[in-house]
């Protein structure tokens, strides 16, 4: 049987477009300019044979296509790419290369202590860290895209993967300053029943999301949803436009914005989990390291200064 010559420039521009869902971003991610980008797309689909993207105005999405061929293109790009590792690694005497996986907002509490102390123990690794949110990073586990994940409310039951919690954080009210329960220290989660929520769509991280529902749902009401945010940052922005409020883990008040207040909630008992992910039959030694460098990371974060949007005490 003949194999397909499916030059590795198009399989890269077919994930990264893939990831983006938008041809601007992928460009940009690629550097190089949307239309050699279009090209190298549409020259994939003439060896397919068929649409991997449906193209509408402001939308890019996925054909069955192009879902089939996305995980074989993660898998032949990486398998690549660890084997370029190891021979550089053979050949050069260096300590190898590590694949990251992190949610946004850990870069405001464990991640920036636990890259530090890793690269000053180990100078000669490579560290690739690619910013995803929990979902897409449970799959590039599975896919072998990445080694490790630093995600939010890890599945219950991953038959092929490991978890370890390294910390837990408790959950704030982000409101407008202009919102009436701004000028309260705390806020009952009751009093938000009425307020419109921005939140993270649920694909996004299932467990967090269930979570905040649950939260609101065992006092008394189900959260009336106007807007869904991929990121923390655009969901704080949202609110700020006085769009709705939302919650959010208490690490989200390293965003600085000036119309965002950040209040703590009653009841306060619930907490959100932050946990480290690996396969569990991956040898790498690397891993195991930054495992143990991430259970300590979070020490670095239990001092923070006064925040912008939150009253003292």
């Amino acid at each position: 049987m003949e194999r397909p010559e499916l030059p590795l420039p198009q399989l890269h521009a077919f994930v990264v477009l893939a990831e983006e869902l938008h041809f601007g971003r992928a460009a940009s991610r690629l550097g190089i300019a949307q239309p050699p980008l279009s090209q190298q797309i549409r020259r994939l689909e003439d060896k397919v044979g068929h649409a991997l993207f449906r193209r509408e105005p402001g939308r890019v999405t996925l054909t069955p296509a192009g879902r089939e061929l996305l995980p074989a293109a993660r898998r032949a790009l990486g398998e690549l790419a660890d084997g370029l590792a190891a021979a550089r690694a053979v050949g050069s005497g260096s300590a190898g290369r590590l694949r990251i996986g992190f949610a946004a907002s850990l870069a405001l509490t464990v991640l920036p202590s636990l890259l530090r102390d890793f690269r000053q123990r180990f100078p000669g690794v490579h560290l690739d860290i690619r910013e995803m949110t929990t979902a897409p990073q449970l799959a590039a586990l599975h896919e072998r895209v990445i080694d490790v994940g630093l995600l939010r409310e890890p599945p219950d039951t991953e038959p092929e993967l490991d978890f370890r919690t390294i910390l837990t954080e408790p959950f704030v009210a982000v409101l407008p300053t202009t919102h009436p329960l701004a000028a309260h220290r705390t806020v009952r989660l009751s009093q938000l029943a009425d307020s419109p929520f921005v939140l993270l769509p649920r694909e996004a991280g299932p467990r967090l999301y269930d979570q905040i529902v649950g939260l609101c749902t065992a006092e008394g009401f189900a959260p009336q949803i106007v807007q869904h945010a991929v990121e923390w940052q655009t969901v704080c922005a949202l609110v700020e436009t006085g769009l709705g409020v939302s919650l959010a883990p208490a690490s989200i008040r390293r965003i600085r914005l000036k119309g965002v207040a950040f209040r703590r909630i009653e009841p306060g008992t619930a907490r959100t989990r932050v946990a480290v992910a690996r396969r569990k039959n991956d040898q790498n030694p690397l891993v195991t390291q930054l495992l143990l460098y991430a259970r300590a990371a979070h020490t670095h974060t239990a001092e923070r200064p006064p925040l912008t949007g939150e009253l003292p005490g």
